[in-house]
Formats: C-alpha cells, structure tokens, sequence
C-alpha cells in the first residue's frame, strides 16, 4: 500500500501536490483539536537541525485521513498512511536545508502577501485583519508564531521553484509531446492551440516533479535522519 501511495505522488503529480496542500494547511484546521498549548516537546523525527514534532505528525495525519475518507478511500492501513505522513514532512524539512543551502530569504513583504492572499483570512475575497486574528485566537495560535510557520512554507516553496525552473523539455520529449498534439482531432485552431498548450504543460510539470523528488533523495544522503518510530 505504501508502495502504491508513493507511485501515485510519482506517476500523478497533482496527487502529491494535494497531500501537500493538506499537510501545509494541517496547523490551521486542526490546531485546536489537538492541543496547541500542551505540546510535549517530543520529535517524531529529526533532520538535520530540523525536527517534526509529535503534534505536527498528528495534525498533518489526521488530516491526510479525512482527505481520503473523504474521497471513499478507506482501506488505506494506518501504519501505511503513518508512514506516507512522515515522509512528506521529512521532505518539508529537508526543503528547508535546500533553501539555506541556496541563500534563500523571506522578506515581510513576501510574508504579508502570502498570508493577505489565504482564503480562510478572506471575508468577500479582501483580506480581513479581524477574521485573521480571531482564527489565529480560536487555534491558539499568536501572530508570530503562525508568520514564523508561514515564512517555513514560502522559503520551501521558493527553494522547490528553483529547481523546477531549471528544468527545460529535452528535444527528444519535446517530440514526444509535438506527436500528441499532432494525433489531437480537434480542428478548431484556437482548441488546437489549448490542447497543445495543456499536453506541453504536462509533460513540463511531470518532469518538474520528477526532478523535485531527485532532489529530494540526494539531499537525504547528505543531512541525517533520525525517526521515533515508537512515537507514531
């Protein structure tokens, strides 16, 4: 099963994009539940100087089963899924070093749009400071600390763009790509031009992913990992 979950992240790009997605926004939802103010101060795992604390593993996994719940799965074993949860959040860490490693920074401004543009901070599409605050309170959770999660989420996902910008289409995929659009059977020019657009797209993304999980495994050769199996 585990197997299965890490082909679907491989071969189904979007499929991880989503898990992240919800791993990302676990604090939010589900801070409350868990207990912000009675954390005990244990790691699930270390990297590097980075930890993943017991509470942020238990968020990030409870959410990652009401996502599939959700969505009808619910033959997934829990130590399967445990095990899925981790690993991600290993790679956030691991993230974090790639950033450093390239001299990446966030700046307030940087901050203040990525927190301005959250929908759940949102009231009619604008930004409201009140609903930002009461959130923040109701999951007891002070403005800085959540901006000093926050910062974490933009310096990863900088640090992923990199890479992914430097990733270009080879001829020979490129030709790979030119030979679906010329098999489409659309003959409207403007959805020729659509679906050409989307199958070049794809190709590019899926390569982006590829290259993001590469990354990924060579940093782990680099910075030490440790993991609290018993605390799972």
């Amino acid at each position: 099963m585990l197997k299965l979950l890490r082909e679907a992240a491989h071969d189904y790009p979007w499929f991880l994009k989503s898990i992240m997605g919800v791993l990302a926004l676990a604090f939010v939802i589900t801070m409350g539940w868990w207990g912000f103010g009675q954390q005990s101060g244990n790691v699930v795992a270390s990297v590097g100087d980075q930890s993943v604390p017991l509470d942020e593993f238990r968020r990030a996994y409870e959410n990652t089963y009401r996502f599939y719940k959700d969505k009808g799965q619910t033959d997934i074993k829990d130590e399967f899924l445990k095990q899925f949860v981790l690993e991600q959040l290993i790679d956030n860490r691991m993230w974090l070093h790639v950033a450093k490693d390239m001299g990446l920074t966030v700046s307030d401004e940087d901050l203040r749009r990525a927190i301005m543009q959250r929908t759940e901070f949102q009231r009619n599409g604008t930004f409201d400071p009140e609903a930002y605050r009461r959130l923040l309170a109701a999951n007891r959770l002070t403005p800085s600390s959540f901006e000093a999660m926050e910062a974490k989420d933009i310096l990863t996902n900088k640090a992923r763009l990199v890479v992914m910008d430097a990733v270009a289409l080879t001829p020979s995929e490129y030709s790979e790509a030119q030979a679906l659009v010329t098999r489409q059977e659309e003959t409207d020019p403007a959805k020729v031009d659509a679906a050409k657009e989307r199958i070049f797209q794809s190709f590019l993304f899926q390569k982006q992913q590829r290259a993001l999980m590469a990354y990924t495994e060579s940093m782990k050769s680099k910075v030490p990992v440790k993991i609290h199996k018993e605390l799972m």
